[in-house]
């Protein structure tokens, strides 16, 4: 068990009333799904384009392809894409999360922001602006690449609970892309379970046709924890090449409540966040991005009902991106991303606290005031160019680049404090890949070889490693009838390549807190190698029902065998074959070690059908997985999310101003954890745009006030329980001219 996992909180559920009236309540929306799915469209309403899939006007991809009112968002052009595709043209299981989508969600956190994207949870504890994506039961350490605008977000502090941490505001951000598995290779190194693309908004998305310059602010208030946020957004065209756009937003928060009425202690947080970006276009083909992304956030974390330390964190993202696409030249799509993200964390011990010294194992006692420190920077550049040319009627899309990232981590702190879990250190991660999409009739067939090198050093040690990692993707499309003309099959084999961090390789000395046994290093660890085989289904057909009505549906059946898996072991001093020493405390010690390998495998599916009335969405996923040691030992992989089907309906009225509707989303316990319980929440929204200028949203989370814990939180000796209804009230004003 990793030692993310010895803090790991329990699972919870709601009482027999509230099952009940949450399967009545999913009974009732899955009922108006099917009738609203055969109902005629209200006369007189005019067909636009749903929620999910208004066009930003900074998608000029989109303009090239032919207007359908029934477009969904399984049609957006993914930002995340190499080569211009939408999520239902790509041979990959992708998402894609829009404006729209975002702002009905009201998300405070990069978890509401993400509802309902099969195969992905966020993992948070307590501490609620510290979030952890896990894509298909992988997560942590870069497995899971989270990128801002180009920019990865590498910040990692090891201890109980959650690790490779980010946060960004749900009110800076335009849309996400979602790509899982290691299909994702093109993007970075180490993504063996995904990618995560957040981007975050222009100036051309909001500024009108013929505006120079506007103006919006925004009030909401959620009555669990009486949080507060506030948002104000300005942005400016000076000429039709160079715009610019700034967003500032503070939330504060108190404690929340859970489904039985308690409240959580810690979970309080005040946070200040501001986004400055503008474009620049030198040239009709060219177009230049410079941005920051900023964070100030402060909470108390507890130890039972005392808070025990002060948190402040702080965090700049600066990115510049250029690319440049001439139609007559189609050699020629070149992209140039380069980036550099700071954080920097500082832990003040609020009281006197008993602890061990990492180096010697005594007892000592951190005064109060004492202070630890985190400081991480992250460096990255990506280059990349598409060429498109024609042999022999087979269409050709060359993607061929290359990428570096480097972490820089300094950590120190009164007694080794808090900082210990986390060593100081260096590591340069690069790599360079080749791929060619090859597109003839109905059959698509993508390759692609990537290859990875990585370095790390440490005070006491250094090590590094390179490898080849290939790709191949075929699709077939083999029906031409017009309602069978949508519907692809495709099967893929890709690998991935992770080195291990500067934690897993350079963590040593004595547990400082609690009890005292010794970490150990281990400089020879070997880097995970994902290998996945993906078979999937992507079906697009227009005019089902009424003529501009349309269904989209994607679905795929998933098997990553990864290699070399790194998790943390428990050694015993009693084991002479172990290498633990005898010393003070408990007679274990506690090491990264690998695994012969990782076997995860499991089902996703999201689909969307939309029509003038509204629209009906249905996800889901379910995995499975477990490690297997090199002795053939078994054992449950505790990183292995609920599975989950989420349900979702709008309706529209008020020639599209009002929309109105629901989410369900059902969370089945994870197979091993004995622990975490089944549990359904339903949430309820409504926007009304009551002028073109003046906006009111409504959401009301956990409507029945289940109490639940997310499964990956989950331990036999704790539980901090996720926060009961919640109502959300917000009222956006915006000015322009």
């Amino acid at each position: 068990m990793g030692l993310a996992n010895w803090g790991r909180l329990a699972g919870g559920n709601a009482g027999p009333a509230h099952q009940s009236m949450a399967k009545g309540m999913a009974a009732l929306l899955a009922g108006a799904a099917a009738i609203t799915v055969l109902a005629p469209p209200a006369k007189g309403q005019q067909a636009v384009q749903t929620d999910q899939q208004q066009t930003d006007p900074s998608d000029k991809a989109d303009e090239a392809k032919p207007s359908v009112a029934g477009a969904t968002l399984l049609d957006k052009i993914l930002i995340l894409s190499r080569t211009g595709e939408t999520a239902i043209e790509s041979l990959a299981s992708a998402s894609h999360v829009d404006k729209e989508q975002l702002e009905r969600r009201m998300a405070t956190t990069p978890n509401e922001m993400l509802l309902g994207v099969p195969g992905v949870t966020v993992q948070a504890d307590a501490r609620r602006v510290s979030s952890s994506i896990n894509i298909r039961g992988l997560q942590d350490f870069g497995r899971v690449a989270v990128i801002v605008d180009g920019a990865r977000q590498d910040f990692q502090r090891s201890d109980h609970g959650t690790q490779s941490t980010f946060y960004v505001d749900p009110e800076l951000i335009k849309s996400v892309d979602v790509i899982r598995g290691p299909v994702a290779n093109t993007y970075g190194s180490g993504a063996i379970g995904g990618v995560v693309f957040f981007d975050t908004k222009d100036a051309d998305d909001f500024l009108r046709d013929g505006e120079t310059w506007a103006a919006s602010a925004t009030g909401r208030y959620e009555s669990n924890g009486k949080g507060w946020t506030t948002s104000a957004t300005g942005a400016y065209r000076f000429n039709e090449n160079w715009d610019a756009l700034a967003n500032i937003v503070y939330r504060n928060y108190s404690d929340y409540k859970d489904g039985g009425g308690d409240t959580v202690e810690g979970t309080g947080f005040d946070v200040l966040s501001g986004l400055l970006k503008t474009t620049i276009r030198p040239t009709d083909n060219s177009e230049l991005k410079l941005g920051w992304v900023g964070s100030s956030d402060g909470w108390n974390e507890i130890s039972g009902d005392t808070p025990v330390n002060d948190v402040d964190l702080k965090a700049n993202t600066f990115t510049a991106r250029y690319n440049i696409t001439d139609e007559d030249k189609s050699w020629l799509d070149l992209h140039i991303n380069a980036s550099y993200n700071k954080t920097n964390l500082d832990l003040t011990s609020l009281i006197p606290q008993n602890r061990f010294d990492p180096v010697t194992g005594l007892p000592v006692v951190l005064p109060a005031g004492s202070a630890s420190t985190f400081d991480v920077g992250t460096s990255g550049i990506d280059i990349w160019n598409t060429s498109r040319f024609e042999t022999g009627g087979i269409a050709h899309e060359l993607t061929y680049g290359g990428d570096w990232v480097g972490d820089d981590v300094e950590t120190g702190g009164t007694a080794g404090g808090d900082s210990f879990y986390t060593p100081s250190g260096k590591r340069d991660v690069s790599g360079a890949y080749v791929q060619n999409k090859l597109t003839w009739d109905w059959l698509e067939v993508v390759t692609g070889l990537r290859y990875d090198s990585y370095s790390l050093k440490g005070s006491s040690s250094e090590t590094s490693g390179d490898r080849l990692s290939p790709r191949i993707t075929v699709g077939v499309s083999p029906f031409e009838s017009a309602r069978l003309s949508g519907l692809q099959f495709y099967g893929t084999y890709a690998e991935g390549y992770r080195s291990p961090s500067i934690t897993e390789t350079l963590i040593s000395g004595n547990h400082p807190a609690g009890v005292s046994f010794p970490f150990l290093h281990n400089p020879n660890l070997k880097p995970e190698t994902g290998k996945t085989v993906e078979f999937g289904v992507n079906y697009s057909t227009n005019g089902i029902i009424q003529v501009d009505d349309a269904l989209r549906l994607k679905a795929a059946y998933f098997n990553n065998n990864v290699d070399n898996y790194i998790d943390g072991v428990t050694l015993s001093a009693y084991d002479p074959t172990s290498g633990c020493p005898f010393g003070l405390g408990i007679p274990i010690c506690f090491q990264y070690q690998n695994f012969a390998k990782a076997k995860i495998r499991g089902f996703e599916m999201e689909g969307v059908y939309d029509a003038q009335w509204g629209y009906a969405g249905l996800s889901a996923s379910i995995i499975d997985g477990h490690t297997i040691s090199y002795d053939g030992e078994r054992a449950d992989l505790v990183t292995v999310p609920s599975s989950q089907v989420t349900a979702q309906l709008g309706l529209r009225f008020i020639e599209d101003r009002l929309i109105v509707g629901g989410e369900v989303q059902y969370n089945g316990k994870p197979k091993g954890n004995a622990v975490a319980k089944d549990y359904t929440l339903v949430n309820a929204f409504a926007s009304y745009q009551v002028t073109d200028n003046f906006k009111v949203d409504f959401r009301a989370d956990n409507l029945f006030d289940v109490k639940y814990a997310n499964p990956l939180n989950a331990s036999t000796t704790s539980v901090v329980y996720e926060p009961g209804i919640t109502l959300k009230l917000a009222a956006t004003m915006r000015f322009g001219g």
